[in-house]
């Protein structure tokens, strides 16, 4: 068997593959003898049939099936016995010229592949990257502190409807001119979407009769209509008449008071024990967010520091436009062009990033990756605002979370950015700079 492999301009190699009829031959007769001996063949014991017989029946397709698996062992340990960082699966040349495998002449293979441009990513001292540490200010705090009181709130009875109060009316609901009567239909006037109806409610006290209009008062939305009703959505054009509503209860949102419970409530107990404790505690919770969103911005301006460090890296384009709509063939040509730019600005930095983390020696482990699921169930259950959750249930959500596979890759990408960007921060010289929430969030807009 001869193998030789052509890249002139490195980036598009050609690899020819010649077999000759001994490099296979031997597992054919091989495989043969076995087909011999479990053929059920009309007029012939199992493994009596003649072999002349087997070889016309079958000869041509284990032909080509061991030649295949040879054809890929061969080509894919010359890839990794040379050391070629290819890119994508090798595709059939177009150079390639008709198989007889009905003739004992050499066998032809050729195979277009696309190779990685060589270049050099390094970071060191020398290398000046920005780190946004972002200010936790009183205003933030005070809003956090708020958010807490909302989510520990209660609501209390009262007499009189407050449009400015998160007052929840409940009551008789009649249609004028019609049949349909809910009892105990439950309000908010203050989230109508049209004045005139709000206004209505205004000022409206226990016992009160409003007479108003559902269908006006959410014109865009069919699905609260019918909700409110208790029909289906495709019903509220029958009734886009007037409703009465009784008033039968009033309930006013209280937030919670600053004191030992909402403390015990959002720390656990006996964790805060003042207001400058919890307010503390909030200001470090907060900080701790920030640290990731600063990591993902430090990351993000690593990027840009290699890609103009490098420069622009030459790829094998026809090779890989073959690649990608060979990867998407229910998308067609138009989706490939479209995206390839794309395409292949992510892959440039996927390089990149290869070779600084092969630099920093990163590798990732059970442990890494139990880790990054936790901290992301941690992020998701923070989103609820909910901050003390004990370690057991962190644990088994992470659990879940690595059974499925779909979540396993993104979980590696997540925990090789961390680890990274850890490394990095200890590798470059950061030019920190104080940002204010409000001015991070618009740098990060406007990239």
């Amino acid at each position: 068997m001869n193998i030789q492999f052509e890249a002139p301009d490195k980036v598009n190699g050609l690899m020819t593959i010649t077999m000759e009829t001994a490099d296979y031959q031997p597992e054919v007769e091989k495989t043969l003898k076995d087909y011999r001996k479990r053929a059920q063949i009309p007029g012939f014991r199992p493994g009596q049939a003649p072999m002349g017989m087997i070889k016309r029946q079958f000869g041509t397709s284990v032909k080509v099936d061991v030649v295949n698996k040879l054809l890929g062992e061969k080509l894919y340990g010359y890839v990794q016995d040379n050391k070629i960082h290819m890119l994508g699966e090798p595709l059939p040349s177009e150079q390639q010229a008709q198989l007889d495998f009905e003739s004992d002449q050499p066998l032809v293979f050729k195979f277009d592949i696309a190779v990685a441009p060589e270049f050099e990513a390094k970071l060191s001292g020398k290398d000046k990257v920005p780190f946004y540490n972002i200010t936790v200010d009183d205003k933030l705090i005070d809003q956090q502190v708020e958010m807490y009181q909302s989510r520990a709130g209660h609501y209390d009875k009262a007499e009189t409807f407050d449009p400015e109060q998160r007052d929840m009316l409940k009551g008789d609901l009649r249609e004028v001119n019609g049949t349909i009567e809910v009892a105990d239909a439950v309000l908010m006037p203050q989230y109508m979407k049209v004045e005139d109806q709000k206004k209505l409610f205004e000022g409206a006290k226990l016992g009160d009769i409003i007479t108003w209009n559902p269908r006006k008062a959410y014109p865009e939305s069919d699905v609260e209509v019918s909700s409110l009703l208790k029909i289906q959505k495709d019903e509220v054009k029958d009734h886009e008449g007037d409703f009465t509503f009784q008033i039968t209860e009033i309930s006013r949102f209280v937030k919670a008071e600053i004191g030992k419970e909402l403390f015990d409530q959002t720390f656990g107990e006996g964790t805060v024990k003042d207001e400058k404790e919890f307010r503390q505690k909030i200001a470090d919770q907060i900080s701790q967010q920030f640290k990731a969103d600063s990591d993902y911005k430090f990351l993000l301006d690593v990027r840009a520091h290699m890609e103009k460090k490098v420069g622009k890296l030459e790829f094998p384009e026809a090779i890989l436009k073959r690649v990608m709509l060979n990867n998407n063939k229910d998308k067609g040509a138009d989706f490939v062009e479209k995206n390839f730019e794309a395409s292949i600005k992510e892959l440039a930095w996927h390089l990149m990033k290869e070779q600084l983390v092969s630099a920093q020696g990163i590798k990732i482990e059970d442990a890494d990756l139990k880790e990054t699921a936790k901290e992301a169930a941690r992020a998701q259950f923070a989103q609820y605002g909910m901050s003390n959750i004990p370690d057991e249930y962190l644990e088994n959500y992470a659990q879940e979370m690595l059974k499925k596979r779909e979540n396993v890759d993104g979980l590696v990408d997540r925990a090789v950015d961390v680890k990274l960007t850890a490394a990095l921060k200890n590798v470059v010289k950061l030019d920190e700079k104080e940002i204010s929430l409000e001015d991070f969030q618009k740098m990060l807009q406007e990239k």
